[in-house]
């Protein structure tokens, strides 16, 4: 049999993150574990406009800096064009392309496909947040495993709000999580965990963070300086504390994005060859 294929694409243009690192080590475990071969590749989309064609198996797109609105950007139409074939192809072929999206690429989709209204946000959301579930999420296998709220990393400028009831109940999208309701500010609940089709996932916030990781690029003096003068000391001692948390941000790192990989090759190797193999055995 073929390897499985997955594509990993890199919307950071450049910018310093931790979320290509954590994004390759979580691909890397997949590999370990996969009962068939698995290989990646990584795609500068914004930066050396890379965009990968149909053939990958898998995609991962992460999450990156600026507005995610319509710019006119070279890399733009080749990357919306790409999301496009995959919905398409998993509606014609028996053999399915599986895609998680991650935060700026999250907003890229939503916007998309006109499911919410995209907007700047009146403050930076950088923490470490509950999130509550929907009841849909509840059940959904990508997080029902974990509590009812589960943290999350959140680092974002702008936001999904205001989901479009009809447009989403046309295309058949459940939303599984929102921002946790703040009843003293008026404010909209953003929409933060969407399974868009079944093969098709996304987060708005950023379930590739890893504690540890984390916690040593928190803990350098440029970022220490950067958080406190920004957010206040207050603030970043609080996220200190929760990336040292294990029932915090590294149980949503050992969830979502895993079960992702884990049940996208099961399914791959189902719809390949039904009987031969079986990821559980």
């Amino acid at each position: 049999m073929k390897p499985l294929k997955v594509a990993i694409l890199d919307l950071y243009d450049n910018a310093p993150n931790e979320g290509m690192r954590c994004i390759v080590q979580q691909v890397r475990r997949a590999q370990a574990e996969s009962p068939l071969a698995l290989t990646f590749d990584v795609f500068d989309v914004r930066a050396k406009l890379e965009v990968p064609d149909l053939s990958y198996d898998i995609y991962i797109s992460s999450g990156g800096p600026g507005s995610p609105f319509p710019s006119g950007e070279a890399w733009e139409a080749p990357f919306f064009a790409l999301l496009d074939d995959i919905l398409r192809w998993n509606q014609t072929h028996e053999r399915k392309k599986y895609l998680f999206a991650i935060c700026h690429s999250f907003q890229l989709l939503s916007q998309h496909l006109g499911i919410g209204v995209l907007s700047k946000r009146k403050s930076t959301s950088l923490g470490i947040f509950p999130i509550p579930m929907t009841e849909a999420g509840q059940e959904d296998p990508f997080l029902r495993t974990l509590p009812n709220p589960f943290y999350v990393l959140d680092s974002r400028d702008y936001q999904v709000t205001q989901p479009a009831a009809e447009r989403i109940a046309k295309l058949g999208i459940q939303v599984l999580a929102l921002e946790k309701e703040r009843p003293h500010v008026p404010l909209e609940q953003a929409l933060m965990a969407i399974r868009f089709t079944e093969e098709v996932f996304g987060t708005q916030f950023h379930p590739e963070a890893d504690g540890e990781g984390m916690l040593r690029y928190m803990q350098t003096e440029e970022k220490r300086q950067s958080v406190i003068a920004n957010y206040g000391e207050e603030k970043y001692y609080q996220m200190v504390e929760l990336l040292q948390d294990p029932n915090a941000i590294e149980l949503t790192e050992a969830t979502i994005l895993p079960t992702f990989l884990r049940t996208s090759i099961q399914s791959l190797l189902e719809q390949q060859a039904p009987a031969e193999f079986s990821v559980n055995s």
